[in-house]
């Protein structure tokens, strides 16, 4: 084994090994060969140096902003005026559709830039969706089709070997488990006349997406046995196409079919289903490995490693009961042969998350045993949802009311990664009062405590919730004096779940769910700016730019354009970085680092142009159709309800900063965040959630926020 394969190896066991509290895992026929598995990597994370020394003096807003040079510029809400002077700062909620308008509205008026983290973390989220929806487009979809051809063809020749055998119903069930896909990638193919009943079945469900807790046509074929407790039941409504899967039908199709073979599991307890499972992974031959490889392995850069037993385990475990390449009549008629395969596929990890409905313990007492089994494209293991998993129903229990936790809260997260004021405001909402809910959650942080960089830092999706990690962290002496008070801390908070929610948003297909122009004028006057002091975060974010980058061009899927445009955003943070290692440690900025802050705008802007080239737009008069705002559902109660995350239309904030030994205001954009329970057979998408802001029937943003959110004017 080579240094790679050892070092990829002695990882996943670190992390399985941490997270041993949370229960973690992941051919044609003839004689043609098994595939050979591969091992490939794309890009390291190289961690940036940041030197912090905290220095800025600790300074007190006067009464009526009188000690503030340009307080003349602005005009604020006497509850506005109020949070400023008390915290140093103060959001006002205002209706802009993106980051870049607000400081080309400043560079306008001369109002100082204050460039938040908000804006850069939004900017790579931009930079993370077009990357991942171009892949999926151009190559991925592709990959796909000839895939699903591919299996649906010798699925048919497979079943037609076994017909009058104990394995005729498994084989069948792969006919119509592939002819499901071929259909909803191609309207037009054919369904196999056999499976034709149950493919149309189970498309109209998948097309209807209502039901959340229904019988599967496919995966339930050939069962006689009218057993409550072993009916395979599938939630429809996660084939609503959502996130930016929703504005094409290619991508719409790859979204269903993809959520298809991600989604459907062939449960270990029936050997039914592993046969169906087995002659799977016999069919596979080296050119259908290197279709599916070529969809796993980008996808797993992205988004992380499968969460459910696979292609890879059952290639293996055939390869070592049977021989290397057994023939079909080997595999079906050595009884002692599947008989020992069988029990040592009993023997592998189960998933540390449960994204499929099953019912209560009292019906359902072992949940391993009901969800372990073989995925065609398992969804992904990631560290939130394992977090959510073990803080929700089954893992706590009833409250004092007799209630139960069956959806979790975003603030989860921060709190796991150590936020004691997450914790706080979970604790003030109740969250806390849940059976088991503390122990769980000092167990989980300490465990987040004890997780090595390069455990968290496998792929882009991990490394993007290790950058926010920072923001969970109070800020001390030496900080600037708006960053030291729980109004700030509360802020921060804001901002993680924020990205966050953009993070759940760009991977919905595949993170596993528990059961988000330069210009100028006008009079001359000092606006030079600040940029929020988070070098840690700013060098994080540069890390996972450059990682994204090497990682993308290494397997030749990056254009030149876009290389250049993601090393713009990475020298970008960098300088960013070292603006802010300058601030706090109290350094002059040169006249270059303050017409950086001040061109941010037209930045921004650029990053947004180039992040929906694909999508034909060239101007920023297209932001009306395409905002920041966007929502997902990153978890469902099988009662019928999901729980959504969004970010609305982008705030004001107007922060009191010191420059060159003086207090002004300057101004920037931060997210606006909201999260709320909803129908699961509405699972929204971003068109629909921009249609409620615009009429303002959204919900209201969390109570917790109104300790720094003001309006400008005073109501009437």
């Amino acid at each position: 084994m080579n240094k790679k394969k050892r070092t990829k190896a002695s990882i996943m066991l670190a992390i399985l090994l941490l997270l041993t509290s949370f229960s973690s895992c992941q051919n044609k026929e003839t004689t043609t060969d098994l595939p050979v598995i591969s091992d490939n990597g794309f890009a390291e994370y190289q961690e940036v140096a940041v030197d912090i020394k905290p220095a800025v003096k600790d300074y007190q807003v006067a009464q009526g902003l009188s000690n503030v040079t340009n307080r003349e510029h602005f005009s604020f809400s006497d509850e506005a005026q109020k949070l400023l002077i008390k915290n140093g700062f103060v959001v006002v909620p205002y209706p802009v559709r993106e980051f870049f308008t607000t400081y080309e509205l400043n560079r306008y008026d001369n109002t100082p830039n204050f460039i938040t983290t908000d804006a850069m973390l939004h900017n790579y989220h931009l930079y993370f969706n077009y990357l991942l929806r171009t892949l999926e487009k151009d190559s991925l979809r592709g990959e796909l089709n000839s895939l699903t051809q591919s299996m649906l063809t010798k699925s048919q020749s497979q079943y037609q070997a076994l017909k009058e055998t104990e394995w005729e119903n498994a084989a069948k069930r792969n006919v119509a488990f592939f002819a499901v896909a071929a259909k909803l990638l191609d309207p037009k193919s054919d369904i196999p006349a056999l499976v034709n009943e149950e493919v149309k079945q189970e498309l109209q469900l998948i097309v209807d997406h209502q039901e959340n807790f229904y019988p599967s046509p496919v995966m339930n074929m050939g069962d006689a046995d009218d057993v409550l407790t072993e009916t395979f039941n599938e939630d429809y409504t996660q084939y609503i196409p959502r996130g930016h899967y929703a504005k094409s039908y290619e991508l719409k199709t790859y979204f269903q079919a993809m959520m298809w073979y991600g989604r459907m599991n062939f449960r270990v307890s029936n050997e039914d289903e592993t046969k169906s499972a087995v002659l799977m992974a016999r069919l596979f031959d080296q050119d259908d490995y290197g279709h599916w490889n070529n969809i796993y392995e980008p996808t797993n850069f992205f988004v992380g490693q499968s969460d459910d037993l696979g292609i890879n385990q059952y290639t293996s475990l055939l390869q070592k009961v049977y021989g290397k390449n057994p023939s079909l009549k080997e595999v079906t008629e050595e009884a002692s042969n599947w008989k020992a395969l069988f029990a040592q596929i009993q023997n592998l990890d189960p998933p540390a998350i449960n994204s499929m409905p099953i019912f209560n313990k009292d019906i359902q007492p072992d949940r391993e045993k009901t969800i372990k089994g073989f995925r065609f494209m398992g969804q992904r293991f990631t560290l939130d949802a394992s977090i959510f998993q073990n803080l929700v129903y089954r893992q706590v229990e009833e409250n004092a009311a007799g209630e139960l936790r069956m959806l979790p809260k975003a603030l989860d997260i921060p709190a796991a990664m150590g936020s004691q004021e997450a914790y706080d405001i979970l604790k003030d909402m109740g969250e806390t009062s849940y059976k088991n809910y503390p122990e769980n959650m000092k167990n989980i942080q300490q465990k987040m405590k004890a997780m090595e960089v390069t455990d968290r830092t496998q792929n882009l999706y991990g490394a993007w919730l290790y950058m926010l990690t920072p923001l969970t962290e109070e800020k001390g002496k030496g900080y600037p004096s708006f960053m030291q008070n729980q109004a700030w801390n509360r802020k921060q908070l804001e901002t993680y779940i924020s990205s966050f929610t953009e993070l759940k948003h760009d991977t919905v297909l595949y993170a596993k769910q528990i059961y988000a122009e330069m210009g100028g004028g006008g009079e001359e006057l000092d606006d030079r700016g600040y940029v929020e002091p988070n070098p840690v975060v700013y060098g994080r974010l540069a890390a996972l730019t450059k990682m994204t980058a090497d990682g993308l061009q290494s397997r030749e899927l990056l254009d030149e354009q876009t290389r250049e445009g993601l090393n713009e955003l990475e020298e970008l943070a960098l300088q960013l970085k070292t603006i802010s290692e300058k601030e706090l440690a109290q350094k002059p900025l040169s006249s270059a680092e303050y017409d950086l802050i001040r061109s941010f705008g037209g930045q921004l802007e650029h990053f947004w142009l180039e992040a929906f080239k694909d999508q034909g737009v060239d101007s920023p008069s297209a932001v009306g159709e395409n905002p920041a705002a966007l929502i997902t559902d990153i978890a469902t109660d099988p009662n019928g309800w999901v729980l959504e995350e969004g970010t609305g239309f982008v705030n004001d904030i107007y922060v009191v900063v010191p420059v060159e030994g003086s207090l002004r205001i300057a101004k920037g954009a931060v997210y606006s965040y909201y999260e709320f329970a909803w129908p699961s057979n509405d699972r929204l998408t971003d068109a629909k959630w921009k249609e409620m802001l615009e009429t303002e029937e959204n919900p209201a943003a969390p109570d917790w926020t109104k300790s720094y959110t003001a309006p400008m004017i005073t109501s009437p």
